[in-house]
């Protein structure tokens, strides 16, 4: 949580609920990245052999969804007007 209040307000809310998304659907190793010793803004997982990226994006302030990696194509991107339901649809549809 101290990662989305010190990037940006408006995810906060919705990082927990992604990472909830992340551990249900993921069907291989969850990777976080690490700066530093400390968690970088960038996860991978799996899921039916497709590898995603999840990132934070300065500019738009919402976490994006990516395909393989974190310079891969945007599928989705999130913040707190996301709602839970949103959520399931967009990774039971991964």
């Amino acid at each position: 949580m101290d990662r989305a209040d010190h990037h940006a307000g408006n995810v906060e809310g919705v990082s927990l609920a992604l990472l909830g998304a992340i551990v249900w659907k993921s069907d291989k190793e969850i990777e976080v990245r690490e700066y530093n010793g400390s968690p970088a803004n960038m996860i991978w997982f799996w899921v039916d052999g497709n590898r995603y990226a999840m990132s934070y994006n300065h500019s738009t302030e919402q976490i994006e969804l990516k395909e393989r990696t974190h310079k891969g194509g945007v599928l989705h991107s999130f913040d707190n007007t996301t709602s839970y339901q949103e959520i399931i649809e967009i990774f039971n549809n991964l």
